[in-house]
């Protein structure tokens, strides 16, 4: 079987018909059994396969849940100005966090911790910093870059 590229600038369109010859047509059949043949073939098996899944009543993971939550405990709504004590010192090392660290900084309930911080910050929904909280410029203790480039 020989292979043909073609490379160029198309000027005008053309409509190319092959000659119909026996080698055609036996390579048409063969296109079409090769299409009628089903994607997928179901086998059936003399034994049953024992040694790949085997059902377990809990999964590693979900025990691991678990503890976690014995030991921990269900988040319970810290004093307010505690809870923004810790945001406050968190927002001096990093400008941005997402909520999800949030949570782990503060251990608080994701609801209560997004009613404080629509209060004091400003979420980002696009841009480099996308799906992040920051403080709201006057809760800043640090210069902002456009600030830093001015004051230099």
């Amino acid at each position: 079987a020989r292979l043909f590229a073609l490379e160029g600038m198309v000027v005008h369109r053309a409509e190319c018909r092959p000659v119909v010859t026996d080698s055609y047509m036996k390579l048409k059949k063969l296109q079409i059994k090769e299409s009628i043949k089903p994607q997928r073939l179901s086998q059936q098996l003399e034994r049953a396969v024992t040694t790949i899944f085997k059902p377990v009543a809990n999964h590693d993971f979900n025990m691991e849940y678990e503890k976690k939550k014995k030991t921990e405990g269900k988040m319970v709504r810290a004093e307010r100005q505690l809870v923004l004590d810790m945001l406050f010192s968190a927002f001096e090392k990093h400008q941005y966090y997402n909520i999800k660290a949030l949570v782990d900084i503060t251990k608080q309930p994701v609801t209560y911790l997004k009613e404080i911080m629509r209060e004091i910050g400003t979420y980002n929904s696009k841009g480099v910093h996308k799906s992040t909280w920051e403080l709201k410029p006057e809760y800043r203790h640090y210069q902002s870059d456009e600030e830093e480039m001015q004051t230099t």
